[in-house]
């Protein structure tokens, strides 16, 4: 079900609310930067919960790849609400993550800060549900800015092959799914070759 067929039929749904849930701060940290603060959801029963279920509606996928830390808070619900998820794969941020030899990967991303280097480990991604010869996996993060770390690490996953019982599998990233989304500020093109968009928000430039 795409993001529009849910506005459409889920009359009881938050999701022409959810704009008003987060609240907007411009030129925070630094001027030029606009700053979504997604923490009133986690201070909002209805519209937590509301947002679950309409994520858990989005998702194609029983792997989902976030980063942390917000990512975390959305997606970890959907080990106990959905039918369909089961795993989830961490992005974390340099010494977040104990390995084993061979098993991590270093992400270098753009921001809209800067560059930074995010990590994850082929075997959070074994721990998952392939589907045939395939680890798919759906990306979600709170905002969608600049696309630069959605990017880096789908670009990053999509080269991987994983190991399980002695068999090769690929991994794909199926799709893009974000809380809410800059849409002006994004390479379309680089995200669409990737896998499709999805956002529950989109905040408009002045």
């Amino acid at each position: 079900m795409t993001i529009e067929e849910i506005l459409i039929t889920n009359h009881q749904s938050l999701i022409m609310n959810y704009r008003d849930v987060i609240n907007h701060y411009p030129d925070f940290p630094k001027p030029g930067i606009d700053f979504i603060d997604i923490i009133p959801f986690i201070s909002n029963k209805e519209a937590f919960s509301h947002f679950i279920s309409d994520l858990d509606a989005a998702v194609h996928s029983p792997n989902v790849v976030t980063v942390e830390a917000r990512g975390f808070l959305f997606v970890t619900p959907l080990l106990t609400q959905s039918k369909l998820v089961q795993n989830i794969v961490p992005i974390r941020k340099k010494g977040k993550l104990p390995f084993a030899k061979g098993d991590l990967r270093d992400v270098q991303i753009m921001k809209e800060y800067g560059p930074d280097h995010v990590f994850y480990r082929l075997s959070d991604i074994a721990a998952g549900k392939p589907e045939g010869d395939t680890f798919y996996l759906t990306f979600f993060d709170d905002i969608l800015a600049t696309g630069g770390t959605a990017a880096g690490i789908a670009e990053s996953l999509n080269r991987e092959v994983v190991v399980v019982d002695g068999k090769e599998y690929k991994v794909k990233v199926r799709e893009f799914i974000f809380l809410a989304e800059f849409p002006d500020l994004y390479d379309h093109a680089r995200l669409n070759a990737i896998a499709p968009i999805k956002s529950f928000i989109q905040i408009e430039g002045d």
